[in-house]
């Protein structure tokens, strides 16, 4: 019988680190860091993509790092990597997009933690923003981990703070290592009725190819591309398989208008440049990083509603 979830905290501010181990799996997030899952480890091995160039091997600000609260282009971002959540839709061109990241609240800001137990031994872990000015949003991210699990249950929320409607969808980012693998490696998406089951979203150099590995089934492969491409028919689940394993995401698409083209799930990839990209306000890669992005539905909000958003994650260590 497994006994039950441990809880540990330490830290604060950026360097605030909460951690829920059940034996199998052990998720460490960051608080002050965005609300943040800075790392997924199970069977001895790392899911989750975090930057090495501003953290250690055990999650520790390297000497030197300032991660303050940031605004400004991408070339500004601390993309310190992890699974995180964003309002979408992202843009620059007026109040009903999102100007990020990077951004001071929501990205970039702390997050107010508690960490609680639930019955069976289960552990909860609720992070939620500040109220951010420029979208009218808090954001709450609850994190429950079952006792013996090797996956466990995301929910978000989106409050309107502001005094006014405001219109937007809830949007997780789980950044994970781009390594390329030999055999069955890449992003798979499960799709469900007519298409077209992919648009193209951003060309950073080109935009990601995109291959049917089998009926309702369509795979990104690991490819040099900077770029994101939207799969608008995607069915309830998305899979990273990669050098540590498989993580795959399930959810319950809800009816409505999406953003993006229509995109319930959306797939980034980026790779090592040379040079910044110039369109995409100086984002210049470093690292190979895939992104498995969800989406909910664009939902108008009144002042003091709510929209929600639940994820299952669910890990397989390479081999199993």
């Amino acid at each position: 019988m497994n006994g039950p979830v441990r809880a540990a905290r330490e830290g604060a501010g950026p360097d605030e680190r909460v951690v829920l181990d059940n034996g199998v799996l052990r998720l460490t997030a960051a608080p002050g860091l965005g609300g943040r899952v800075l790392s997924l480890r199970l069977a001895g091995r790392e899911f989750l993509y975090r930057n090495p160039r501003l953290l250690d091997a055990g999650l520790r600000r390297r000497e030197g790092v300032r991660l303050d609260p940031v605004e400004g282009p991408m070339s500004a971002w601390n993309n310190v990597g992890g699974d995180k959540t964003w309002p979408a839709p992202q843009g620059w061109s007026g109040p009903g997009e999102w100007a990020g990241p990077p951004d001071p609240v929501l990205d970039s800001g702390a997050y107010a933690a508690e960490v609680g137990a639930l019955g069976g031994g289960a552990a909860v872990l609720t992070m939620t923003s500040g109220d951010d000015p420029r979208t009218g949003l808090r954001l709450r991210r609850r994190i429950t981990l079952e006792p013996g699990a090797s996956g466990y249950r995301l929910d978000l929320t989106a409050r309107n703070t502001a005094d006014a409607p405001r219109t937007w969808a809830l949007w997780n980012v789980t950044q994970l290592d781009g390594a390329a693998r030999a055999d069955d490696g890449g992003v798979y998406v499960g799709v469900a009725g007519e298409g077209p089951h992919t648009v193209p979203l951003v060309a950073g150099d080109a935009t990601p190819r995109v291959v049917e590995h089998a009926p309702g089934v369509l795979r990104v492969p690991a490819q040099d591309v900077v770029g994101k491409v939207g799969f608008p028919t995607a069915a309830g689940w998305i899979r990273h398989v990669g050098a540590a394993g498989a993580l795959t995401q399930t959810f319950t698409p809800a009816p409505g208008a999406y953003p993006d083209q229509g995109s319930r799930v959306e797939v980034w990839l980026e790779y090592p440049l040379e040079h910044p990209l110039a369109h995409l306000g100086g984002l210049r890669p470093q690292d190979r990083v895939v992104e498995c992005e969800v989406l909910g539905p664009l939902t108008e909000l009144a002042p003091g509603e709510e929209a929600s958003l639940s994820i299952a994650f669910d890990l397989a260590p390479a081999g199993a």
